[in-house]
């Protein structure tokens, strides 16, 4: 991780869970870290989590990826203010456990879709566009993705709700098989990694789902553990796609 020390990392939904680990351990190793939430706050909380010997430094930006222009607000800020971008890791998520056919729930599945697959998309482009303006060297691109982007989880007899959930995460491993096709068309140096959990246990279901469910889980550290495997690797080296899954896990 030492070439990545003073560089610019941006972690959408940086607030908690999975976001929140990943925010910490960057500016442990060293690195220059946006932390984008829609609660600011939180995510400036996350300071006193820092050890006072990293190296790093953490800033706190209110951004709701669902909405186009905080997206593009946020962005420009992050230039003027730091110059460039080196790292985009895309982990904001929603779940909304419903039946897809529950009437009256359009706008519920029309937020998991934007912020899922749209915003990951818009937060990409505008990453990408400051990299080649900058003629970025070496850029990466990592996207918290789910098992749940490579197969349809059972309901084990239970009501399904997963509704579009899945469906957004086949688009995020689909996109990032189109980044990585489209990077090696343009000859452009620069990685994308897929990173698939199963069950984390982090705030994006209430707590009431997973008394439900009693299956193994990971830690939102497990993730952020692999972010820096992923960024760590050599040049040369890129890791597509990573599963990880709890011991025992029955998916």
């Amino acid at each position: 991780m030492e070439r990545w020390s003073g560089k610019v990392a941006v972690v959408t939904g940086a607030s908690s869970g999975i976001g929140a680990a990943i925010v910490i351990d960057l500016v442990k190793a060293g690195m220059i870290v946006v932390g984008l939430a829609r609660r600011k706050d939180r995510v400036e909380a996350l300071k006193k989590d820092i050890p006072s010997n990293a190296t790093g430094k953490l800033y706190a930006v209110k951004c709701d990826i669902t909405r186009d222009d905080d997206i593009v607000k946020a962005f420009g800020w992050i230039v003027f203010e730091l110059g460039g971008i080196d790292v985009l890791v895309n982990n904001a998520g929603i779940v909304k456990m419903i039946p897809l056919l529950e009437e009256g729930n359009e706008d519920s599945l029309k937020s998991v879709l934007q912020t899922n697959l749209w915003g990951l998309v818009l937060c990409t482009k505008k990453a990408v566009e400051i990299m080649r303006r900058k003629k970025t060297v070496g850029g990466h691109i990592i996207n918290i993705n789910s098992i749940a982007g490579h197969k349809v989880i059972g309901s084990f007899g239970r009501q399904p709700v997963s509704n579009v959930y899945p469906c957004s995460k086949f688009g995020v491993t689909a996109l990032t098989e189109v980044l990585r096709q489209e990077f090696a068309f343009e000859n452009m140096k620069m990685k994308v990694t897929s990173i698939s959990p199963g069950f984390v246990k982090t705030e994006i279901l209430p707590a009431e789902v997973f008394a439900a469910f009693p299956y193994p889980s990971l830690n939102a550290d497990d993730i952020s553990e692999a972010v820096i495997f992923a960024l760590g690797t050599p040049p040369h080296v890129q890791i597509h796609e990573l599963i990880i899954k709890p011991v025992g896990e029955v998916f």
